[in-house]
């Protein structure tokens, strides 16, 4: 992964869903989540995005917490994206290197480091401060799931699946 994110957008195309949940991270119905819109490139997805005030922890420095969801949503959509799966986050481990400031941009970045499986992956995540530099890094193991092993095992309801499945059966995932 490039240690610093890419100066334009020009090589990512907006990643759109039309999954409706209300998910803390990337719901663009969920008032008080974070909204986070996703870009995606041949070999990974970024979203830019800026953390309101009232998600810090200390003084202005944005909660662990915060930090930490922000990384499992770009992890996350990149294994959507890149491997055409439903997922579910088995494990994360997040570095915190640099504070990440609210009301500042940030930029965050995932990408696929290893299939291990047909069922599992392990990825990486990155934040980045809008100097380029790096704030927190994070890896994660994925388990994957085909649209109908998701149904099997009620992972969510079926018009959620429906959305996946039209959503990762194209080959632009979404576009």
């Amino acid at each position: 992964m490039n240690t610093a994110p890419l100066d334009s957008d020009t090589d990512f195309k907006p990643l759109i869903k039309r999954i409706d949940t209300h998910c803390f991270g990337c719901s663009p119905s969920n008032d008080v989540g974070l909204q986070m819109r996703f870009l995606a490139g041949a070999d990974s997805v970024i979203s830019r995005l800026n953390v309101p005030r009232h998600l810090c922890g200390w003084s202005n420095i944005v909660h662990g917490g915060i930090v930490s969801t922000i990384l499992d949503e770009v992890m996350s959509w990149s294994t959507i994206h890149l491997l055409k799966r439903v997922v579910l986050t088995t494990s994360i481990t997040v570095d915190f290197i640099k504070p990440v400031f609210a009301e500042s941009d940030i930029t965050a970045q995932g990408r696929v480091l290893e299939r291990i499986s047909d069922r599992e992956a392990l990825m990486e995540g990155v934040i980045f401060n809008r100097d380029g530099e790096v704030c927190a890094r994070s890896r994660g193991t994925f388990r994957l799931f085909t649209p109908e092993a998701a149904r099997k095992f009620k992972l969510m309801s079926d018009d959620v699946l429906d959305d996946f499945e039209h959503f990762i059966s194209r080959p632009d995932t979404g576009q």
